[in-house]
């Protein structure tokens, strides 16, 4: 070995961009397989490295001894001597090998060793270069599709795009652009495999924020992002500063920001609704673009009820109930959509609102009132529009509160106070503990379905799942299997009782029996 040697390590470390030591360790695994292979001993060897002459030597470990048993494990006294003259019995001694004599066979396996050893260092150098990436999104080329999974060239690194992460509306072909939100980062024995994701609502948050130069600046923040995969997606959004308009900024001038961002998720809607503290407030925004009439909220359990008028039902639910069921995820609370048709004069007012655990009577305080002579329906109205729902609201209003109502006079309030105090002594003498409730789902309850929806596969249907796993799924408002098609695979691990082998399948099933539905 010469100078040569460390010249040409200098000169692979550049090109491939891996450090010298571990070109140098590399070099003296691959001699020592070499020497072992040769001289055929799993004996202890040792490996020495001149940096500056860049010869390489091997000793073997041998033991001095008079009575020569083992030749490639001893060494002679008098041989030992010649080596170190104050060798003694039983001393063991680094023995200098010869290693022009491994052969070819050894010289080929060096080789297979270095080349082995300098592509493992290349595979964890790409992997430390991606792992910085992970969470943002990269620009690759669509190379081949294997088992339903889309190899993607990401030019240093091999990307893929899972099937369990596509989008199952969207194709692909051999040489197509693809931008793709990092998920993951993991190798193989050949190359480092990046985990790509369409389907993540990271995907929809980084293309925010690259088309929107307000939310990198801190204007603009994002409160949240719901997303079915390629049917809807709603973000909130809000303002730092009062002269900038979130929504606005996010749509941009004539729509192009956020028509740019349509086209790369290949037409799926988005809404862009303006966030609010008021949770009202941030309701009626995020059920856009439907118009809600009145919202009426229980204030033990949080629930909402929405009143939309007839003409927005349809609009507020959305196809297959989209547009409530991501609602609710967006707000975080459980609603109850409700038409202007059930509303006073055609339905039961208080069927809409809930009875609190103090009322211990079957008896409605609305209907009593609906009911009760020289009040009747129109005050009931009255009341309804007031939010004067309960006993307890007529207390606390008393008779100044009362009058102040549009269309209430002072005789008919002492009325309403009068009529109020009897009814509160009747249930108070009533025994029976029985209260009026309004039944929810544990997500969200439709109770008009849209005319346009269609007949679809039951959750039940999944197959290769536990019905253990099943109840979960219909316990945490999962119905058919489109819903489950176009839910992401974060969402159904938060699930209890679901990991990620039986999300993956559970996803795979939907998205097929959905293909074939549609």
């Amino acid at each position: 070995m010469t100078i040569e040697v460390l010249e040409n390590i200098k000169l692979l470390a550049r090109e491939k961009g891996i450090e010298e030591e571990i070109l140098i360790d590399a070099l003296k695994n691959a001699i020592e397989a070499a020497a072992r292979k040769k001289l055929d001993t799993n004996a202890p060897l040792q490996i020495e490295f001149n940096r500056k002459t860049g010869e390489i030597e091997v000793f073997s470990e041998k033991t001095v001894t008079n009575d020569l048993i083992n030749p490639e494990a001893e060494i002679l006294s008098e041989e030992a001597r010649l080596i170190n003259p104050e060798a003694t019995m039983g001393e063991t001694l680094l023995v200098k090998l010869p290693i022009k004599d491994f052969g070819r066979i050894a010289a080929q396996l060096a080789k297979q060793v270095i080349v082995q050893k300098v592509r493992e260092a290349e595979i964890d150098i790409l992997c430390e270069a991606f792992q910085d990436k992970k969470g943002e999104l990269i620009n690759g080329i669509v190379q081949h599709f294997q088992h339903g999974d889309i190899i993607v060239d990401l030019g240093k690194a091999e990307g893929v795009l899972p099937r369990r992460e596509q989008v199952f509306r969207e194709s692909f072909s051999r040489g197509d652009r693809i931008r793709a939100y990092v998920l993951d980062i993991g190798k193989t024995s050949r190359n480092a495999t990046v985990i790509l994701s369409r389907t993540h609502i990271g995907l929809i948050r980084n293309l925010f924020e690259l088309e929107v130069p307000e939310i990198n600046e801190g204007i603009i923040e994002i409160m949240g992002i719901v997303r079915e995969p390629n049917g809807r997606t709603k973000i909130a959004v809000k303002t730092n500063d009062r002269d900038v308009d979130a929504v606005g900024a996010c749509v941009g001038m004539r729509g192009m920001r956020v028509q740019s961002i349509v086209q790369e998720l290949r037409g799926e809607k988005i809404d862009i609704v303006e966030y609010s503290e008021d949770p009202e407030v941030f309701l009626r925004n995020a059920l856009s673009p439907a118009k809600v009439s009145r919202i009426i909220k229980n204030n033990e359990t949080g629930d909402m009820t929405i009143i939309v008028a007839d003409d927005q039902m349809s609009l507020a639910i959305g196809k297959k109930g989209q547009n409530v069921r991501l609602a609710a995820k967006l707000v975080k609370q459980k609603i109850d959509i409700r038409s202007n048709s059930e509303s006073p004069g055609s339905l039961d007012i208080s069927s809409l609102l809930p009875t609190t655990q103090k009322s211990t009577s079957n008896i409605n305080f609305l209907s009593a009132i609906s009911e009760a002579k020289g009040l009747g329906k129109k005050i009931t109205a009255i009341l309804f529009e007031g939010n004067v729902v309960t006993i307890e609201n007529v207390i606390t209003k008393g008779l100044k509160g009362l009058t102040g109502l549009p269309g209430i006079g002072p005789k008919k309030a002492e009325a309403i106070l009068e009529f109020t105090e009897k009814l509160n002594k009747k249930i108070a003498e009533e025994q029976t503990t029985n209260s009026l409730k309004i039944k929810t789902d544990e997500g969200t309850q439709i109770t008009e379905a849209s005319d346009e929806e269609e007949k679809e596969t039951p959750v039940s249907q999944l197959s290769e799942v536990s019905p253990s796993i099943i109840e979960s799924l219909i316990n945490n408002g999962f119905e058919t299997m489109a819903e489950l098609s176009v839910t992401t695979k974060e969402e159904l691990l938060e699930i209890e009782g679901i990991d990620i082998e039986a999300a993956a399948v559970i996803i795979e099933q939907a998205k097929n029996k959905s293909a074939i539905d549609s």
